[in-house]
């Protein structure tokens, strides 16, 4: 059956159809907004899969080239089977919000496919992916618990401007992306100009207010058209088996959650593990479903640790290693760690350890990126890496996962913000954090090392940058907000929300919800304690550089502008670009010279710039009266001679300026080819510049 809905969205009117395309999906719907269309599409095997404890969801976002009428620049003229960096993250913002309401138990493999179809350049075919992918959902026979909507928010001189046009959004201090249900937030990223907690708060419920519409029109198609929800039965527990699991791992499970070292709680929460199974092995050897007793023992040992632990935050406010709630751990801050780099840092938190890089570049270096947009090209950078050995794992190394990019894209917005401006420092600059272990937010570590290495680089930042992660653990009407969570914390609470930036305000936060949502009240609370561990984090780190050095190391590349005169450009370039050739070939230099008289060199470090400097400024410096130079003899006439006392600089020694006494003829003195000290005396109007031999002897006679 075919339906199509609409609602006026920000001026403009978003349309939800189904049932005419893709019809053999589980659900289908088009999402049109503007002149940009996007087809989103959500399919379920009919049998669960087998031995899995996750649900097994797949989303893909795929932008073709052919929505904004474009051929694909790359060799094979089709799109690549790998996603660029911008549909991994925009499959990653699909996900996260569906991801929690899904139905309990649920296990049937499910994939989600959004297509961009069309695009405006105005209106973000994201955004509507997310609204496409909820609608799917909806309308299908799939247990999703929405619908959820996703709206972009930005602000413009002060005001919040709903999904704003590319154009709105350059001169936004606000890219806010935020998910939610009917009832509340779900799920936030995005960035912001060092805005105050207040200003993100009132922006992140605006879009939670502005978004209603959008879920009123999917509930009323689900409504319309919607299939009947597969029967999903909840996982049966064998209550007299949580009994004596309790029974046996109750005491030991107090000392696993009291230690405090990862690794060594791990080994007891192992330790416990083996003497719980052994002793229900020999309690229920002659059950015929042994394997499945013992399997599901393991499924309730974790939910006992996640029980006690969770509990004993909540009730008695006692956290891993008895930290307080708001308590961050010790952190340590080492700068110029690594010697031939351009800038690194050693950032440690607790038993979170990142080694961050800055490596400086020309503009030939800066990232190209061909995407519905256009070509566009990136001048900074940041990648973050996750190996296995962090977290004391061996396993394949495969590239960067989808995780690995949405952590780096959340550091590198964050640090983004405080990055000086090209014209200021005219730097590529590519930021590398290599996580060496990890325990709770990596990535706000990296945040902080990125911030620390770039000083050490001697880019001249704005501000110093920090991240912390908040946790939220809710029991009923009891919470408890934890600042710097541990990744126990992560794993078994209810919230992990990231924010960072500077002393003056927020640059970057993620927030995801594990639980129907969060309030105002929780939100706000979460921001405050979030404000006081960032100044805490900053103020460690300001021990060990308090701002960025005052210039780029020597080893390090060099990038500076000579400004010339116009007429001097020839110069420099010489005949058939002889000269400019020379210098690059002789220096490994990059030169670029502008028609405004501007020359950009690119220099691999310190001492071949200062030669280069010295080289260029020899070729193109212009003659001053009063000084003396000494030139070579060009051209010889009964007048005088023409002496070139700089290349493509000759001046006029009249004849009455070569000695202290009458010449009669100029060839008694110099002759074509001399070497002869003279003075400047005069430059006029035209350029014309008259020599003095005669100043230079009584000179040097006197």
């Amino acid at each position: 059956m075919e339906k199509k809905i609409s609602v006026e969205l920000a001026g403009r009117t978003l349309t939800i159809e189904t049932g005419r395309l893709a019809k053999q999906a589980s659900g289908a719907v088009l999402v049109t907004y503007g002149q940009s269309m996007v087809l989103v599409t959500a399919t379920a095997a009919r049998e669960p899969r087998e031995s899995v404890d996750f649900l097994p969801l797949t989303v893909e976002y795929q932008e073709r080239f052919y929505a904004v009428g474009r051929i694909p620049g790359s060799f094979f003229r089709r799109e690549i089977g790998r996603p660029t960096e911008k549909e991994t993250l925009s499959c990653r913002l699909i996900d996260r919000p569906l991801r929690p309401l899904f139905a309990a138990g649920y296990q049937n493999e499910t994939q989600i496919i959004a297509t961009v179809l069309s695009a405006d350049h105005e209106n973000e075919p994201d955004m509507m992916a997310m609204i496409g992918a909820s609608a799917a959902l909806s309308v299908s026979h799939i247990p999703f618990n929405g619908p959820i909507a996703g709206v972009r928010v930005g602000m413009v001189d002060g005001n919040y401007i709903l999904n704003p046009t590319s154009e709105q959004r350059k001169n936004s201090r606000l890219d806010l992306i935020v998910a939610g249900t009917a009832k509340a937030v779900v799920m936030v990223e995005g960035g912001a100009d060092s805005l105050s907690e207040e200003e993100v708060m009132n922006g992140i419920f605006f879009a939670h207010e502005s978004m209603q519409p959008l879920i009123a029109i999917q509930e009323e198609l689900r409504q319309a058209v919607g299939r009947a929800k597969m029967e999903v039965k909840p996982p049966e527990v064998d209550e007299q088996l949580r009994v004596r699991v309790a029974e046996l791992a109750g005491p030991g499970m107090l000392e696993v959650t009291g230690t405090a070292d990862k690794m060594a709680r791990g080994e007891a929460f192992h330790a416990l593990e083996g003497k719980v199974l052994a002793q229900l092995k020999e309690e229920l050897s002659a059950s015929d479903q042994l394997a499945a007793k013992l399997k599901e023992a393991k499924e309730l040992l974790y939910d006992l640790k996640k029980s006690v632990m969770r509990g004993q935050i909540v009730k008695e406010k006692k956290r891993i290693a008895n930290r307080r709630l708001d308590e961050v751990r010790p952190i340590s801050c080492e700068v110029a760690a690594l010697p031939r780099v351009h800038g690194s840092a050693l950032f440690t938190r607790g038993e979170t350890q990142v080694l961050v890089s800055a490596t400086l570049g020309s503009g030939d270096d800066e990232q190209r990126i061909e995407s519905l947009s256009g070509m566009s090209f990136k001048p900074f950078m940041l990648h973050y890496n996750f190996p296995p050995y962090c977290v004391g794992e061996a396993r394949f190394l495969r590239g960067p996962s989808r995780r690995d990019i949405g952590h780096g894209a959340l550091a590198e917005r964050a640090v983004a913000a405080v990055l000086p401006d090209s014209e200021t420092f005219p730097y590529t600059i590519r930021v590398v954090s290599e996580v060496l272990e990890s325990n709770g937010s990596s990535s706000m570590a990296t945040i902080c090392g990125a911030s620390l290495s770039l000083m050490d680089a001697g880019v001249p930042l704005k501000k110093p940058v920090s991240g912390i992660a908040m946790g939220l653990i809710k029991d009923g009407d009891d919470i408890a907000i934890l600042s710097d969570i541990l990744g126990d914390e992560d794993h078994l609470g209810d919230m992990d929300f990231k924010v960072a930036g500077t002393e003056d305000g927020i640059t970057a936060l993620q927030m995801d919800i594990k639980i129907e949502g969060v309030s105002r009240e929780i939100m706000s609370q979460a921001l405050s304690q979030a404000q006081a561990g960032r100044l805490h984090i900053l103020e460690k780190m300001s021990q060990a550089l308090a701002t960025s050095r005052a210039d780029v190391p020597e080893h390090a590349p060099k990038l500076f502008t000579i400004n010339i005169h116009p007429d001097k450009i020839r110069d420099l370039i010489g005949p058939g670009g002889k000269m400019i050739r020379s210098i690059t070939a002789d220096y490994g230099v990059k030169i670029d010279v502008e028609d405004d008289g501007r020359v950009k060199i690119f220099a691999p470090n310190g001492e071949v710039a200062d030669k280069v400097r010295e080289v260029i400024g020899s070729i193109t410096a212009e003659a001053e009266i009063g000084k003396i130079y000494t030139g070579t003899v060009q051209k010889i006439m009964d007048f005088g001679a023409f002496v070139q006392i700089l290349p493509g600089t000759d001046g006029l020694v009249h004849i009455s300026e070569l000695e202290n006494r009458r010449v009669e003829k100029v060839t008694d003195v110099l002759k074509e080819g001399d070497e002869v000290r003279v003075k400047v005396l005069e430059i006029d109007g035209r350029g014309k510049i008259r020599l003095s031999r005669k100043a230079v002897l009584a000179e040097e006679n006197s």
